[in-house]
C-alpha cells in the first residue's frame, strides 16, 4: 500500500512533534531540580505537596504546604548537602491555609537537604521519605533562558523529523540538518555556557573541567550531527549518519536534566566562607 506524500508528511511531523513534547516532559519530571510530589494524610486530611529542589532568586527558599486544618504543624528538618553539619529542626509558620518553613540561602550551587514532619494531636507524619535536596542558582535572565530552552526544543524536534525523513525517504532531510546542527549550536553550545554562567558562574563545567552532563551531551550531540552534516552535504542520499546522529540525540536528551551538575561541596568549604 502506497502512502500519499503529504499525508506521509504529515504523519511524520506529527510523530516528530509528539515525540518530542513526550521527551521533553520525561526529561523535565526525572531530572534533580523537577519538584518532589506526593500525597499524605494526618487527621484524617489526605493532603497532596510539593517540595521544591530548585531556587534563582536571592532570600531564603520557602517551603510551602497547604492544610487548611489550623492544629496541624510542621517542621523542617534541614542541613547542608554534602557538609558535617547537624541536622536543624525549626519550626514552620502559618499563614492562613498554609505552613511556611524557610531553608538559609547558599551561594549558586550550594544544595540543602531537608524533609518536613507535619503534626497533629501528638502524631507525626513524615511527608518526604528520603530528604529532598534543593540547589540554589544565580537568577538567569528569561530574554536568555527562553531562548535557550526553545532552541534546545528545537534541536530534539528537528534531529527526530531527519532521522524519520530519511528512514521513510521524505523530502528536505538536508535542511532540517542544518537546521538541528544551528540549534544545538545557538541553543547549547552559545546559549547554554551563557545561563550557565548566571547560574552557576562559570561557562563550562563539563569535560574536561567537571562532570555536567547537560554540558557534555550538548557537545556530544554537536559532534554527531556536524559529521552528519559533512556527510550529507557530498552524499545526500546518506541515510546512516543522520539516523545515527539522531539516536545519539535522543539517548544524550534524554539524561535528565542537570545530572552531575554544579555543586558545593561543604566538606570542603569552611562556615565562614558560606551564607549561613
Amino acid at each position: 500500500m502506497t502512502i500519499n506524500p503529504k499525508v506521509k508528511t504529515i504523519l511524520i511531523w506529527f510523530f516528530a512533534i509528539v515525540f518530542t513534547l513526550v521527551s521533553a516532559v520525561y526529561q523535565k519530571m526525572t531530572g534533580p531540580t523537577y519538584p518532589v510530589r506526593g500525597h499524605a494524610e494526618i487527621g484524617g486530611q489526605k493532603i497532596g505537596f510539593k517540595l521544591i529542589r530548585s531556587y534563582d532568586l536571592s532570600d531564603d527558599a520557602k517551603v510551602t504546604v497547604i492544610i487548611p486544618d489550623t492544629s496541624v504543624k510542621g517542621e523542617l528538618r534541614l542541613r547542608r548537602f554534602k557538609s558535617m553539619d547537624n541536622w536543624q529542626t525549626t519550626v514552620m509558620t502559618r499563614h492562613g491555609d498554609t505552613l511556611i518553613g524557610a531553608l538559609p540561602h547558599q551561594a549558586p550551587a550550594g544544595k540543602v537537604m531537608y524533609d518536613v514532619t507535619l503534626i497533629k494531636a501528638g502524631k507525626r507524619v513524615l511527608l518526604n521519605s528520603y530528604p529532598a535536596v534543593l540547589r540554589y542558582t544565580g537568577f538567569v535572565p528569561r530574554y536568555i533562558l527562553f531562548p535557550h530552552i526553545l532552541l534546545m526544543f528545537m534541536a530534539m524536534l528537528f534531529s527526530t523529523l531527519t532521522g524519520l525523513l530519511v528512514i521513510f525517504r521524505g523530502k528536505n532531510s538536508y535542511l532540517y540538518t542544518w537546521i538541528t546542527v544551528i540549534s544545538v549550536g545557538v541553543g547549547g553550545l552559545i546559549l547554554g555556557p551563557i545561563v550557565q554562567k548566571f547560574a552557576f558562574d562559570a561557562y563550562w563545567t563539563g569535560w574536561p573541567f567537571g562532570n555536567d552532563l547537560t554540558d557534555n551531551k550538548s557537545i556530544i550531540a554537536f559532534i554527531f550531527w556536524v559529521i552528519a552534516l559533512v556527510v550529507m552535504k557530498k552524499n545526500r542520499e546518506n541515510k546512516l549518519w543522520p539516523i545515527v546522529a539522531s539516536i545519539v540525540l535522543l539517548v544524550v536528551f534524554m539524561i535528565p536534566h542537570s545530572m552531575f551538575g554544579s555543586e558545593i561541596d561543604f566538606t570542603k568549604v569552611p562556615k565562614t566562607e558560606t551564607v549561613k
